[in-house]
Formats: structure tokens, C-alpha cells, sequence
């Protein structure tokens, strides 16, 4: 055990393959920075790949819900007549009574 991984506080680091053990070490060496600090820089670099590819996603689909949308030619807002004639109907269900489980 190197004197960073018995530090007070630090990971620790189980490997079940001493090779891959040893490549991170290596790396780590070669880069300058314990073990520790290689790992999670390495787990930090990941997850922000993985949030920008997600954003990246994201903004496409708002961008396909926009076209999709601008397509439409405004049929999915209904005018005010139409907005009165569903408010009216709604109204005429309930005083019958109609729509309601027994």
C-alpha cells in the first residue's frame, strides 16, 4: 500500500485484477496524482461526458418538438369559439349528471 491510500480519510481501493491495479497506478503515476485523485478526475470526465451527451439529446428533441409543432400551423390551439363550444359541452355533461361511476 502506497502512503496515500492509508491516509486518514482516504479510498479505498480494491481491485480484483492486480493488472488493472497496476495500469492505474501507472497512469496515475505518469499523470502526476495519487491513485485517488486519477480515479475520480476519471469518474468526474465520465459523467460529464455522459451530461453533455444527454443535453445534447435534449436539445434535439426540444428542437424536433418545436418544428413538429411550427408544422401544425397553430391546429393544436383551438380558437376561442372552439374553447367555448368544449366549455359548454363539459358544463352540459355535469348537469345531467352524466360521466360520473355509480
Amino acid at each position: 500500500m502506497s502512503a496515500s491510500d492509508s491516509k486518514p480519510g482516504a479510498m479505498s481501493l480494491r481491485f480484483p485484477d492486480p493488472g488493472q491495479r497496476s495500469a492505474i497506478a501507472a497512469a496515475a503515476k505518469a499523470a502526476g496524482v495519487s491513485m485517488q485523485e486519477y480515479i475520480l478526475s476519471a469518474a468526474y470526465e465520465r459523467a460529464t461526458a455522459v451530461e453533455a451527451r444527454f443535453l445534447e439529446a435534449f436539445d434535439a428533441s426540444l428542437a424536433r418538438t418545436r418544428e413538429a409543432f411550427a408544422e401544425s400551423g397553430g391546429i393544436l390551439d383551438p380558437s376561442p369559439d372552439q374553447r367555448a363550444a368544449e366549455a359548454a359541452a363539459r358544463q352540459g355533461g355535469t348537469d345531467t349528471g352524466q360521466g360520473h361511476a355509480a
